[in-house]
């Protein structure tokens, strides 16, 4: 009788000594998983928007895992609204596509499902698990260790072991509404620490584009790159040179369009980031680091900066037309010399030369390319048409564009594009009577046409030819 009193008791003591370890197995791993519950975070459900919470409910509804995760909850609990809401499940892309008859597979290197709800489109990923290179149909990296292909499914656990950074691997489960937060990511967040996840040159080296992530979230989310993270990238940088020219542009897209040009171009030139975007315009600030090509640079950053914070409009076509110009310059400057074309025929030639360049690195779509052609013409234009033909330069459809852009280039150059640009600045700014003296001013007042005026004068008349009945 007495034994067993005693085996329960020491039964009894034994699993209340294991309790309290039973829990931490249930709250950290490897990765160090804290698990916080609903009333311990500030996350509603009226932050995250109708769409993905259809998916969300949808996923849990069929029996299958659906977290909101990433930059969704990151942006959240730092008080931001959330510019996309990105959801994980363990259902694979086939399943998610039988359930959402509204979606589309897409991506080769990983494979996703777009659920479609008009012009808002919530991009759902299966969670990612471990890779090797023994199928290369569904896993597959290069001699430098970028991934080509990665669809390797896993659990949550390893999902969060493949994110990028510790603050992007926050998970909204939409189960029980808790937030899983794997290495550290809410203290990090707390912290404003950008840290990789894993060995640094490892990571980079198998997705080097997380090294212009790196600058993007510490310039836009105001936080500071951990040193162990930062240490690898100068190194690193030109591995940017293999990623493929049309991933790059979205990439650009994200640098310079969200309100933090002039803070990321200045990280990126720090961390050698710069040059294997650009190699024209990096070329040009080697020989003149505090040049013209530097000054409009510059100019161009914040000028996109100011538009953004005034909520106007800015495009590729221009942003591209602007940054490029010195090299088109310059490109015509050799042209001219080599082959002897004229000024205008020389500059022709140089656009494309530029332009097929760039496209090497940032696949510029034709539609933006072909208009950034058009301003680049109209800056040639803008020099010699101080007359009666402003009028109609003045109705082209990129006039205002390349406007803008003569507005920078004096901003950097000073001296005659300076004059230019005042010049074309009254003309705007005039009524239709004002602008008429002042094209004839111009017309009489330019050397050039008053030259051009005295030799017509001063021409011989062409002999006269005989007529068939002389």
């Amino acid at each position: 009788m007495f034994r067993r009193i005693s085996q329960f008791c020491k039964q009894l003591f034994d699993n209340k000594a294991e309790a309290p370890a039973v829990e931490t197995a249930t709250q950290t791993n490897d990765m160090g998983l804290n698990i916080v519950p609903r009333n311990d975070h500030d996350i509603s459900r009226r932050q995250i928007s109708e769409n993905a919470l259809k998916v969300l409910y949808r996923l849990s509804k069929s029996g299958y895992k659906a977290y909101l995760v990433g930059g969704g909850v990151r942006d959240i609990l730092l008080g931001q609204q959330p510019k996309d809401f990105d959801v994980v499940t363990n259902a694979t892309p086939e399943e998610i596509k039988r359930l959402f008859r509204n979606s589309r597979l897409v991506g080769r290197r990983f494979r996703l499902a777009h659920i479609v709800f008009g012009r808002d489109v919530i991009e759902v990923a299966t969670l990612r698990g471990h890779h090797d290179n023994k199928n290369e149909t569904i896993s597959k990296s290069n001699a430098q260790g970028r991934l080509l292909r990665d669809n390797v499914y896993g659990t949550i656990d390893e999902d969060a072991e493949r994110r990028d950074f510790s603050i992007n691997a926050l998970y909204y489960d939409i189960s029980d509404y808790s937030i899983h937060s794997y290495s550290g990511g809410i203290h990090d967040l707390n912290s404003r620490i950008i840290r990789l996840i894993g060995d640094p040159e490892t990571r980079y080296r198998e997705d080097p584009v997380r090294m212009l992530r790196a600058v993007r979230f510490a310039t836009k989310l105001d936080m500071e790159i951990e040193p162990r993270t930062a240490q690898p990238i100068k190194e690193l940088a030109p591995l940017l040179a293999g990623i493929p020219a049309a991933r790059m542009y979205e990439e650009v897209l994200k640098l310079f369009f969200a309100g933090k040009a002039q803070a990321n171009l200045e990280m990126m030139q720090a961390y050698n980031l710069f040059a294997p975007l650009f190699p024209q315009i990096d070329a040009l600030l080697q020989d003149e680091p505090k040049g013209n090509m530097a000054k409009l640079l510059n100019a161009v950053m914040r000028n996109t900066d100011t538009r953004v914070q005034q909520d106007k409009t800015i495009t590729p076509a221009f942003f591209y037309a602007a940054l490029l110009w010195y090299p088109v310059k310059q490109r015509a400057d050799d042209i001219s010399i080599e082959s002897g074309l004229s000024h205008y025929d020389a500059n022709v030639a140089a656009m494309g030369d530029v332009m097929e360049q760039q496209c090497r690195t940032i696949s510029i779509p034709r539609r933006f390319s072909t208009p950034a052609k058009d301003i680049w013409q109209l800056q040639l234009r803008l020099e010699r048409s101080q007359s009666t033909r402003a009028f109609k330069l003045l109705e082209h459809p990129k006039f205002r564009a390349a406007y803008d852009l003569l507005l920078l280039r004096a901003e950097a150059e000073g001296g005659s594009a300076a004059k230019v640009a005042t010049w074309w600045t009254n003309f705007i700014e005039s009524n239709d009577e004002q602008r008429t003296e002042i094209a004839k001013k111009s017309r009489t007042g330019n050397p050039r046409n008053r030259g051009a005026a005295q030799r017509k004068r001063n021409r011989k008349p062409a002999p006269k030819k005989p007529s068939n009945d002389e």
